[in-house]
């Protein structure tokens, strides 16, 4: 079976209630730089929301940058997750990484929501 890698729509959190639906209740995972909230949904594939508060993260282009390696690393790892709603919120303590050790968090985190 040849797994598609892509990041369509449908695995994005797009309307504010979906957001509220996570918040509500949720599994946490978390360090230092990252959380992941992560709450069950019934669509049989897990999608992802990303929250960077620019009190966090002050300049946009760190903060794309930020989002870009958090959806490349569930683009890669959608398969081996279970269906649930996923929320990463970027901390404060984020900008004195560089990608190479967030994306090691991210995936690190990531794990723990493995099947």
């Amino acid at each position: 079976m040849i797994l598609n890698y892509f990041f369509k729509k449908k695995s994005k959190l797009l309307k504010s209630i979906n957001f509220k639906y996570v918040f509500e209740k949720n599994y946490m995972q978390s360090n230092f730089e990252l959380v992941i909230l992560g709450r069950s949904n019934y669509l049989g594939y897990p999608r992802l929301g990303i929250s960077i508060p620019k009190k966090n993260v002050k300049y946009a282009y760190k903060r794309n940058i930020i989002k870009r390696l958090i959806r490349e690393t569930f683009r890669l790892l959608q398969y081996k997750l279970t269906s649930k709603d996923f929320i990463v919120i970027a901390k404060k303590n984020i900008i004195s990484l560089n990608n190479k050790n967030i994306i090691n968090i991210l995936e690190t985190l990531w794990l723990k929501y493995h099947h």
